[in-house]
């Protein structure tokens, strides 16, 4: 008779902590993360089971160990699991008023630290976090951020290449960014940045950030979706304030990113 999987199960919060976009905590055991990026820091430990990633095109494995995953924003990654346990993980999405945007290079050289005393105090905050304790989770976040910020410093490096094809990507990037919510079409980003061939800009940001550009700005979306629904939206409101054509459409793509309905996501940090 075959195992029986255990359910995928998902609790996401917005902490009352500056610095903190999002709790997340999931065990998954056949969800994929498609190719996506973040705005945030994406900060992770795992707990059980086995995970596979791609950030930058490298793929990464890791299981539970001392190992702390450092995701860098605006840089593409996927993942998945590797065995028919899934895996558990607990995830702080960390804004760059934590870890500054020039350590991205760092992070992607070396998106896997193995320090024991990191993940020790990562372990620590997430205590802090569950316990609603804003003023203590505050002081251990501090101290996580010292230790990343001691860890990375020394490899910090300067961010893409300046040739006219990441030039482009940048600035794609940028109208991308602002635009995240009423979006804009392909032909629309040409004409803006003065590129008579879309096809020319698809493949510079795709060079440059590792997935074209209607995946990026999907991601935006999602990403800012969650932060909507945990403030307090409803699914439906959500969907149209952050860009999707309805909730259904928003349902789609927040399974495929998140592993679980905007819906339920919205419910699962409510004590």
């Amino acid at each position: 008779m075959a195992a029986i999987r255990p359910r995928s199960t998902v609790s996401a919060w917005q902490p009352s902590v500056p610095g903190i976009a999002e709790v997340f905590h999931a065990r998954f055991t056949e969800h994929a993360y498609p190719a996506h990026v973040h705005d945030t820091w994406a900060l992770m430990i795992l707990d059980g089971g086995r995970v596979d990633f791609a950030l930058d095109g490298e793929r990464h494995g890791l299981g539970v160990s001392d190992v702390v995953v450092l995701l860098p924003p605006g840089v593409s990654h996927d993942g998945r699991t590797v065995t028919e346990a899934g895996f558990r993980k607990r995830v702080l999405y960390l804004d760059t008023s934590v870890l500054p945007e020039r350590l991205t290079g760092a992070a992607v050289d070396t998106p896997l630290l193995a320090d024991p005393a990191l993940r020790e105090r990562v372990h620590g905050l997430h205590l802090a976090l569950a316990e609603r304790d804003p003023f203590e989770a505050g002081s251990r976040l501090a101290f996580v951020r010292e230790r990343l910020h001691r860890r990375l410093a020394g490899r910090a490096v300067e961010g893409q290449g300046q040739g006219p094809g990441a030039r482009v990507a940048v600035r794609l990037r940028e109208l991308l960014d602002a635009r995240v919510t009423e979006g804009i079409t392909l032909e629309e980003a040409s004409a803006e940045l003065g590129y008579p061939h879309p096809t020319h800009l698809i493949r510079s940001f795709k060079a440059a950030y590792g997935l074209p550009p209607h995946a990026y700005l999907t991601a935006r979306r999602v990403a800012l979706a969650r932060r909507l629904l945990l403030a307090g939206v409803g699914p439906a409101e959500a969907a149209v304030a952050a860009g999707f054509y309805d909730q259904a459409h928003l349902t789609r793509h927040f399974g495929r990113h998140v592993g679980i309905s905007p819906a339920r996501f919205a419910r699962s940090g409510r004590l």
